[in-house]
């Protein structure tokens, strides 16, 4: 049984990520990566893995800083619509204040994660297992979707957003202050996740 999962996010960004989550992988240093469905440099990512069986590979939900695979009418909530071409926000404060306000439909949010992660299992990834982009399934109106999502597809693993807090003991008000709230969302995660079964 492993011990310990060291895992690689941004998979499918650039060509230098990809070039560094191998070698990283074949030195033994990196046990798993997550795909990013909309990554620019994505069927590179793809074509890797497949030369990698021994890497675990799970998808790396994109919310934010990317476009989403749907069309902007199937994810409005998410996006804005730059001449045409939908656009997630690129700013996190801007996705926590609408999450936060419940203007994120749940229903959009499943189809595309459901979208992501059916776009690596065509490509032929086993999804071994899904995390989000800056955290972003650390809030309930993505939780909840996520988890079902995983269900439909098949995925049996979500990380878990909430690792130890260690700048807990910060004098940084600011950070403070986000840890807070970052432990607000902690209880609705694990409440979320209790009545996934």
């Amino acid at each position: 049984m492993r011990r310990l999962i060291v895992n690689a996010d941004d998979f499918g960004l650039t060509s230098g990520v990809n070039r560094g989550i191998i070698e990283a992988h074949e030195r033994g240093i990196v046990t798993s990566a997550t795909l990013m469905a909309c990554g620019t440099k994505f069927r590179e990512a793809v074509d890797l893995a497949s030369r990698t069986p021994q890497l675990s590979v799970g998808c790396h939900v994109l919310l934010v800083d990317a476009s989403p695979v749907l069309e902007f009418q199937q994810v409005s909530t998410l996006a804005t619509s730059n001449f045409g071409a939908p656009k997630f926000r690129d700013n996190l404060v801007s996705f926590a204040g609408l999450a936060v306000a419940r203007r994120l439909d749940e229903d959009q949010i499943e189809a595309e994660i459901t979208a992501q992660i059916r776009k690596l299992q065509t490509a032929g990834i086993k999804v071994s297992h899904l995390d989000s982009h800056k955290h972003t399934h650390m809030f309930p109106v993505v939780f909840r979707p996520m988890l079902r999502a995983a269900r439909e597809c098949g995925v049996s693993a979500v990380r878990n957003p909430f690792e130890p807090l260690v700048f807990a003991g910060t004098k940084n008000w600011k950070r403070r202050f986000q840890l807070g709230i970052l432990r607000s969302f902690r209880t609705s995660f694990r409440n979320a996740l209790k009545n996934s079964d």
